[in-house]
């Protein structure tokens, strides 16, 4: 009888279950100071809607709930194409001048503002708004010619062979 209450209530056969059993435990613990033992049904009702209603209010805030499927988990990076990067990277910044290249560092590398870089570097601002344009310009071109003159990397024998090749070059 108290499941088939349990569940109008819950409107789940395994949450009345649980809720029946949780229900007969107070019951129990409190059974030495029942007053009318004659209606235990109605005390039993009693707990168990009470149960229920802490339970949902706790719900709301304890459970989440997950919707959409989780994201893909990212694969680990090639140390060797890392270091392919890094060196196309070094190549490229090479062939910018040594106020373009400081430019660059200061603004992009230790996160400077234009003004804090023009302070530093003893330029106006729109000076290094320039050199900033210009080295971002000629660094874009070497890293796309690098990029067509070497093609992607397809198999691991490759880049391998790229990476030693370069690190003895």
């Amino acid at each position: 009888m108290l499941r088939r209450i349990a569940f109008r209530l819950s409107g789940d056969w395994y949450e009345a279950d649980d809720l029946v059993q949780r229900a007969l435990l107070a019951l129990h613990r409190h059974w030495d100071g029942l007053d009318r033992r004659d209606h235990i049904q109605a005390y039993a009702r009693q707990i168990m809607r009470r149960l229920l209603i802490s339970d949902r209010r706790a719900m709301r805030w304890s459970r989440e709930v997950l919707i959409g499927a989780p994201p893909d988990p990212t694969s680990a990076l090639d140390p060797c194409a890392l270091v392919n990067e890094r060196m196309v990277l070094m190549d490229a910044l090479a062939t910018l001048g040594p106020r373009q290249r400081a430019t660059i560092f200061l603004r992009f590398w230790e996160d400077r503002s234009v003004e804090d870089t023009a302070r530093v570097m003893g330029n106006e601002s729109s000076t290094v708004r320039s050199q900033t344009v210009r080295a971002l310009s000629i660094l874009r071109s070497a890293l796309e010619t690098q990029e067509t003159r070497e093609g992607p990397c397809e198999d691991t024998a490759t880049r391998e062979d790229t990476c030693w090749t370069r690190q003895a070059g």
